[in-house]
């Protein structure tokens, strides 16, 4: 992973001193192409597709540098999509399920990389469920991307851990298990930022992306993502007919980056405005109610209630941008553990003797507890 140092905060950069950047790029002088990766390879119509157009285009946007984002993925076709977007960034892809202990050990060896998982719910709530929780207890700072298509694309459709009682298969098969909520479980174990979109629905995702790219912790995006093959038949929850059906959005969104002026144009009484730890804001303007993104128990009362009446809430469910992320919590130092030499690292030669002799006669403390 690169450590070299530069003007970077919080996974994005600042504007150049002096000039403007040419006409057709970002601020940062790049162009929307510059952000483009390979050619996909998933089924014409997939849903990933969209949700990495929207990642294209959300970084665009934001001005993240390339060479300062590290993608990682498990395994299944969500886990593919890191190959799509911003080829000239770093890249890692793990085993099934354990995308979030390389995330973990990404962000202490190089805490200037902005780091973008992309997993899928097989990968996620199935095989990766424990690495999840672990993850978001700990607030690693990682944008983590559920590619939600209730199926497993790679192995012939058959129900994952977040397929909703009473979907079928497309051979008719219908499932009769409880869910898992990935929103509603990140919530529950503290995630500061938790939202809920619809692949086909750029607009609201867009803005959630950057509000992600700017938080300091761990940002879990659950992104519902048709799977064009073996779940976009009728009596599929994750159909793009259903979802367009029962998509119950709870606001309109606006994302504000920290070097932009912070202006909006809503009525006054009619947003809801969330500070972002880089100085960046969220407007939230209401819909049918008025929802406070701010409250854990509203956030699940949310969900809950939509599960109760069939409905798809998206937006953003939940934000607490003041937790303590993980690498502040270890009181890393601000280098970069990646660019310091060996001999500040690596422990000297006495002190592992010590260590090793303690061992020998059972001088050294020894954990209580388990094993």
């Amino acid at each position: 992973m690169s450590g070299a140092s530069s003007d970077v905060t919080r996974g994005q950069t600042r504007a150049p001193a002096a000039g403007a950047p040419p006409a057709n790029t970002n601020r940062i002088g790049l162009t929307r192409a510059d952000y483009d990766g390979s050619k996909s390879t998933l089924c014409p119509g997939c849903g990933h597709n969209a949700i990495t157009a929207a990642i294209i285009q959300a970084a665009y946007d934001a001005g993240l540098e390339p060479h300062r984002v590290a993608k990682l993925s498990g395994i299944g076709c969500s886990s593919k999509t890191p190959a799509y977007f911003m080829s000239r960034s770093h890249g890692f892809n793990a085993v099934h399920g354990r995308m979030p202990s390389i995330a973990t050990g990404v962000r202490v060896a190089n805490n200037e990389l902005l780091l973008i998982g992309v997993s899928g719910d097989g990968d996620t709530a199935s095989i990766g469920l424990g690495q999840f929780c672990h993850m978001v207890r700990r607030n690693v700072p990682v944008v983590y991307i559920i590619e939600n298509n209730g199926v497993y694309g790679l192995t012939k459709g058959q129900f994952s851990a977040t397929a909703d009682v009473g979907s079928t298969m497309k051979g008719g098969a219908a499932n009769d298990l409880m869910p898992i909520d990935c929103c509603a479980l990140a919530i529950e174990l503290g995630c500061g930022f938790v939202a809920r979109s619809f692949s086909g629905d750029q607009k609201q995702l867009r803005p959630l992306l950057r509000a992600a790219f700017a938080h300091k912790g761990t940002a879990v995006l659950d992104v519902i993502s048709p799977c064009v093959t073996f779940a976009d038949h009728e009596g599929s929850t994750k159909s793009y007919a259903h979802v367009k059906e029962h998509d119950a959005p709870l606001h309109d969104i606006e994302f504000v980056p920290y070097y932009e002026d912070i202006t909006v144009d809503y009525a006054p009484g009619t947003t809801r405005e969330v500070e972002m730890p880089d100085g960046s804001h969220i407007y939230l303007k209401k819909l049918a109610e008025d929802y406070d993104p701010t409250s854990r128990e509203r956030a699940l009362a949310a969900i809950h209630e939509a599960r109760r009446e069939q409905k798809l809430v998206t937006g953003l469910l939940y934000a607490e941008p003041a937790l303590i992320a993980f690498d502040d919590e270890l009181k890393l130092i601000d280098a970069p553990l990646a660019t310091l030499p060996l001999e500040q690292v690596r422990p000297p030669k006495a002190v592992l003797d010590e260590v090793m002799e303690q061992l020998k006669t059972g001088r050294g403390t020894a954990p209580a507890g388990g094993g």
